[in-house]
């Protein structure tokens, strides 16, 4: 399966393992207006994006049918088990978890 990361300023990261997810969530702490969110994108379209505030949109970057969801106040540490379970491609369990319109 194939997976990457944008960290807050853009760069991406190709199948970035949980050390270097984690680091790239430590780099919330440096988020502006211009760069808010950091997000793993996987190659069936889904994607996660996390902002400093505990904000996650889930999303299908490439169906455009489908609304984006959210949930606010997730803790760093369920963030980065989403990012893993979307980098194992687990897109049932996700989208299975309460998200909000």
């Amino acid at each position: 399966m194939s997976y990457f990361m944008y960290d807050v300023m853009g760069g991406a990261i190709d199948e970035p393992d949980p050390e270097a997810m984690r680091q790239v969530l430590d780099g919330l702490a440096n988020a502006d207006d211009e760069h808010p969110d950091v997000s793993l994108s996987h190659e069936s379209g889904w994607c996660l994006s996390a902002f400093r505030s505990g904000l996650l949109i889930w999303e299908n970057t490439e169906d455009g049918s489908v609304a984006p969801v959210e949930m606010r106040e997730v803790t760093r540490e369920e963030i980065l088990r989403l990012f893993q379970l979307l980098a194992a491609g687990d897109i049932a369990s996700i989208a299975a978890l309460p998200w909000r319109r």
